[in-house]
């Protein structure tokens, strides 16, 4: 009997498999009249935006987002008048007939908290400032002084979980990256470690008290940390004895539009494949109804996953599914090595004919200079299959051709042959410095890892049309690293009969989960063609989405940074000021910095620590004031709105990190 993955290493597991699809059986957390985790479907839930004193546009927004899909309402509760005020919510809420359970979330006002616990279905706590202080500082704490703080918080925490015993509450124990309180940063460090440790705090005393009917969270804007810090707390459970407790997934800030919803799906559904969560929320730098959509969309790609061909089991584990290792390989022409992943255009269903046209994929030709340029999104490779291009390519691009096609070409040296692995036996001739071998996982035996062994032109682009298709790739992968082979790896997957929504998640998905673990080396992304809102088909317009979406999911796993990114939260009722106007406005004068991290926060919770991976921050610190940051460090207090972001730019600029737009040809 081939032996299963959790008896083999124990200290690596984090799920019951990373083979066979199975949903992880937490224990079942009863929240209102719609349970969470045990056999209960995976809930989708978001966060009202609208100030909770304004008890009309509470309950009208409540309505919309229940209507989007919500399972859950989240609404803020930042203080004791907001907390009172949710009983008017829900009293009306109930009233026009909507049952939907609504969940409390608290940051620093415990009181708060207890008034809330004894009115709503659940309360969400930070523990990384419910009962710390965070003044960013570095204190050195023996052990004695570190058991004197957790005795503290024992004080502080155990009225509310008693609170909540006695009301029936449900409680959501959340941790955020950016959050944790100088105490855990002084002995764990900014790290996941750290963050499942804050958790963990809060949580022995729920078990202690005999209180099971807690949720889960370990959320960051970072999608490497975020995935690493749930899967450590799933093993750390398992490892002190705890129950499995329901989990709560999201990224924190993920953003707007295409960026926030390729960075959630890269966070979310690198668990989700792994059986991890039973309750999903998006954030959007958007209106909360547009958020529940999304996460089902991204949760109901697991409807029948269970029955997918069958994977063989793992034997052995060769990477730490808690920290971010690049898989070693050796370099091929500009693959592997130390080189960023490569995104490579599948062009090989359209004959491409003009200069124009290379500008789906990032490429421009200006005639008045008579030469080439390209924007961030300049694709590295096309593979143009049967229809090699018929004009010399700028010196940025390089081309892959079929390999009957390339053998038979007198320009060799200009482009790369690609061959299906079934046909290696057949090449009679190769490239002396790139050639790309097409394989899946059913596809690999043992002579052909012997024979990759002695080959170093060789990058490998590895597809599969298994449904549960990041699984298949790891497992190849595994058997690559494993067996000591090298080689670099592209990671190709095609969604001939998807929407461009659909594409965008699943590629972020199947390809982002890969690169959380360090496993690829470049990505390249196939589809049918995509209508425009007008109706009509149009390959060019395809193109550039999968060329688009191809950047977009390496910069959310962090593996190769081509634009500015914008790590702003969804507003909520805390929200000094309109959120994604101001976003918007942001993005207008900055969105040609390359590479440079830009939080943009409604308010002080969600200020420093939220954007803990930022740059720069942007933060509303009152009515019309604004407090900008340099990493967490405050560099201008209580700047008048209409002043901030020219602020912002000088701090830039007195960084030297400042490019004038002008300066940028495309």
């Amino acid at each position: 009997m081939q032996p299963t993955v959790d008896q083999i290493d124990q200290v690596k597991k984090y799920c019951d498999s990373l083979t066979q699809y199975n949903r992880r059986k937490s224990i079942e957390v009863k929240i209102g009249e719609v349970p969470l985790g045990g056999d209960n479907p995976i809930r989708v839930q978001s966060m009202t935006t609208v100030d909770t004193m304004d008890t009309e546009g509470s309950v009208q927004q409540c309505i919309r987002m229940i209507e989007a899909g919500c399972e859950y309402v989240r609404i803020t509760a930042p203080s004791i008048k907001e907390a009172q005020n949710l009983q008017n919510i829900k009293d009306e809420l109930r009233k026009r007939g909507y049952q939907t359970p609504l969940v409390a979330d608290i940051h620093f006002t415990p009181n708060a908290a207890e008034i809330a616990a004894r009115i709503v279905e659940k309360v969400r706590v930070n523990p990384g400032n419910y009962a710390d202080k965070k003044k960013f500082e570095q204190i050195e704490y023996t052990d004695e002084a570190y058991n004197a703080e957790l005795e503290r918080i024992r004080g502080k925490f155990s009225p509310l979980v008693k609170i909540c015993k006695e009301h029936g509450t449900a409680m959501r124990i959340g941790t955020n990256h950016g959050s944790l309180s100088d105490r855990i940063l002084s002995r764990y460090g900014d790290t996941p470690l750290g963050m499942v440790e804050s958790a963990l705090e809060f949580l022995r005393i729920c078990h202690d008290m005999q209180y099971d009917q807690v949720v889960l969270s370990m959320k960051a804007s970072n999608t490497q940390v975020m995935v690493q810090a749930y899967r450590l707390l799933v093993q750390k459970l398992e490892e002190e004895g705890l129950p499995p407790y329901p989990l709560h997934l999201g990224v924190t800030e993920a953003g707007e539009a295409e960026d926030g919803r390729i960075k959630s799906a890269v966070g979310i559904g690198t668990l989700l494949e792994d059986g991890l969560g039973d309750t999903v929320r998006v954030s959007l730098t958007e209106e909360p109804e547009e958020e529940a959509p999304v996460a089902q969309a991204l949760v109901d790609r697991y409807l029948g996953r269970k029955g997918h061909p069958t994977i063989p089991k793992v034997q052995k584990i060769p990477i730490d599914p808690f920290s971010y290792h690049r898989r070693n390989t050796h370099e091929v022409f500009n693959f592997g090595g130390e080189n960023v992943p490569r995104v490579i255009a599948d062009l090989s269903r359209f004959e491409i004919k003009e200069y124009k046209e290379l500008e789906s994929v990032g490429h421009f030709y200006l005639p008045e200079l008579d030469k080439w340029t390209m924007n961030d999104h300049g694709t590295d490779f096309i593979y143009t299959g049967d229809r090699p291009v018929g004009f010399m390519l700028p010196n940025g691009l390089k081309e892959i051709v079929n390999y009957e096609v390339w053998k038979d070409s007198e320009k060799k040296d200009e482009a790369f042959p690609l061959i299906e692995a079934g046909n290696i036996e057949k090449v009679d001739h190769w490239h002396k410095d790139l050639n790309f071998v097409r394989i899946s996982l059913p596809e690999a035996n043992e002579a052909l890892y012997t024979w990759l062994k002695e080959r170093n032109n060789v990058v490998l682009l590895l597809h599969t049309d298994n449904p549960h298709a990041m699984p298949e790739m790891r497992r190849f992968y595994f058997d690559l690293i494993n067996r000591e082979i090298t080689n670099p790896v592209v990671n190709v997957r095609s969604y001939p009969d998807l929407t461009e929504d659909q594409i965008l998640l699943y590629a972020s998905t199947d390809v982002g989960g890969l690169l959380i673990d360090g496993l690829g080396d470049g990505i390249m992304l196939g589809a049918g063609e995509l209508d425009d809102r007008s109706g009509q088909k149009e390959w060019f317009k395809t193109t550039k989405f999968l060329n688009s979406t191809a950047f977009g999911v390496l910069q959310a796993a962090r593996t190769r940074m081509t634009k500015t990114e914008y790590i702003s939260c969804p507003s909520c009722g805390r929200t000094l000021f309109d959120l994604q106007e101001t976003t918007a406005m942001i993005r207008k004068r900055t969105d040609h910095l390359k590479g440079v991290k830009i939080g943009i926060m409604g308010c002080i919770v969600n200020g420093p620590g939220e954007m803990a991976d930022a740059d720069y921050g942007y933060v509303g610190s009152g009515r019309g004031k604004i407090t900008l940051y340099k990493g967490q460090g405050v560099m201008k207090k209580g700047i008048p709105s209409e002043r901030a972001l020219d602020e912002l730019i000088e701090l830039i600029k007195s960084d030297g990190r400042w490019i004038d737009p002008k300066t940028i040809i495309v």
